[in-house]
């Protein structure tokens, strides 16, 4: 079956086109949660919850709008990021260990493999080093536009320029 007519076959509501969808998207959408909210279990639930998405608004995805894959990335990310902002999240931050700020401080110099597990290393590469911070901690760590600002050390104004510009780089990248 041609993607788009898997795409087209899920809008229909068809399980099997469903379940190829998951088994061809659902590690990539992991890790992507899993970068996000750094913990298995709440990640696991994140996934369930951006498939159901998926599901139940599949006939809202247009070609036109952009890619699938993009499509669902922009879901799971979301998801992730809602996530990590709801109150029960926060109640459960409140107990961590230290293993998990170590993980994370570890994790910070680890962007290449963050990268790499999405398979996006290749054009990520090809950006220069401020596009790479920006997109890390917008994109991949589910910073805000004023957290960016903040950990870079950069006027918020400059974070929301330079995101705009390193998004059109990517998709510069993307379409040669």
């Amino acid at each position: 079956m041609q993607p788009t007519e898997l795409i087209i076959a899920l809008q229909n509501k068809n399980q099997a086109a469903f379940k190829r969808i998951y088994d061809m998207y659902s590690q990539n959408v992991y890790g992507i949660i899993y970068n996000i909210v750094r913990d298995e279990a709440l990640s696991e639930e994140v996934l369930q919850d951006v498939f159901i998405k998926i599901w139940n608004s599949a006939h809202t995805y247009s070609e036109k709008k952009g890619r699938f894959f993009t499509w669902i990335l922009n879901i799971a990310r979301n998801s992730a990021i809602d996530k990590t902002r709801s109150k029960s999240f926060k109640n459960t931050s409140q107990n961590l260990t230290t293993d998990y700020f170590v993980d994370i401080l570890e994790d910070k110099t680890n962007f290449n493999s963050k990268i790499d597990s999405i398979g996006i290393k290749k054009y990520i590469a090809a950006l220069e080093p401020l596009c790479k911070k920006v997109i890390d901690l917008l994109f991949f760590k589910g910073f805000t536009q004023k957290e960016t600002a903040e950990e870079l050390e950069i006027p918020l104004g400059t974070v929301k320029t330079r995101n705009r510009i390193c998004i059109d780089k990517l998709k510069q990248i993307l379409e040669v």
